[in-house]
């Protein structure tokens, strides 16, 4: 047995409709009372034939979607959206990068090409393997919930994130990743609730920190530092995740983003003579 479709729901209705009006008319002189019987029925009839009309229609237009489109609530969606835009424009400009420098080598700049070679591992545009350290930074476990302690600091947030990089750059780190994108110089590392974002891209945790050099000097580095320490201190209070291991040969893809500064200007030389202290 099929569903009414709406104009069966309105020719229903209609009978109804002429069966009250017919049935009215051959009938005699009625009461008040029975009048006003009559004039709410018809009333209702015609309201429920007017609201199955509406839910048609409404249906029809509707076709399974959202009528009140362009109201896009899925935040979620929205960022894998722009993950993938990111990610996609990341691979275009490292594709035209490649071709500058091919048609850069064949044209000839006159540089020599150790010079050249050094200023990209020191851009980190060039992968680079050898031995160093891994370092993985991860949230408090769910089931983790001290009383009076603030939930916000059972996660990991940027801070954290940047005092294992500040160290392992000051234990001399030739080149680093974090999940798994090379970190330049100009690399942010930014907390947006309960992810991590870095060169426009979020990340969830754990979050891992992998960086090339002497894996004992990293290690002291970062025994040292009194960052890293601190957030030891919430490791072991609280169950933050923290694992630091020896990598015996690592490897680091070569950065691919942009490199162009667009709010940084160079210092003007100064005209004036220092003031002495």
């Amino acid at each position: 047995m099929t569903e009414p479709t709406l104009l069966d729901m309105v020719r229903i209705g209609a009978r109804r409709l002429r069966t009250l009006f017919a049935r009215r008319a051959t009938r005699g002189p009625r009461s008040r009372r029975t009048r006003r019987m009559v004039v709410s029925g018809t009333a209702t009839v015609a309201i429920c034939v007017l609201a199955g009309y509406l839910i048609g229609v409404s249906g029809a237009l509707a076709r399974g979607t959202d009528l009140r489109g362009g109201r896009n609530t899925d935040l979620i969606s929205m960022v894998q959206t722009g993950s993938q835009r990111n990610a996609a424009l990341a691979q275009q400009v490292s594709t035209t990068r490649a071709e500058v420098d091919r048609l850069t080598n064949r044209a000839g700049t006159g540089v020599d090409p150790a010079q050249l070679a050094d200023a990209a591992q020191t851009a980190q545009t060039v992968p680079l393997i050898g031995p160093g350290v891994t370092v993985v930074l991860d949230d408090a476990p769910a089931s983790v919930s001290p009383p009076g302690v603030d939930p916000d600091l059972l996660v990991v947030h940027q801070q954290d994130i940047q005092a294992v990089v500040n160290a392992l750059w000051e234990g001399g780190a030739e080149g680093m990743m974090i999940q798994g994108q090379r970190v330049i110089s100009t690399t942010g590392i930014k907390c947006v609730g309960n992810t991590v974002v870095l060169q426009g891209i979020p990340y969830a945790p754990p979050y891992r920190i992998q960086a090339i050099g002497d894996p004992a000097i990293l290690e002291a580095a970062l025994t040292s530092s009194t960052y890293v320490r601190n957030y030891q201190d919430y490791v072991a209070a609280y169950g933050l995740g923290y694992q630091e291991r020896r990598e015996d040969a690592l490897k680091l893809p070569a950065y691919t983003g942009g490199t162009e500064l667009s709010f940084a200007s160079a210092i003007p030389s100064p005209t004036a003579t220092p003031t002495p202290r």
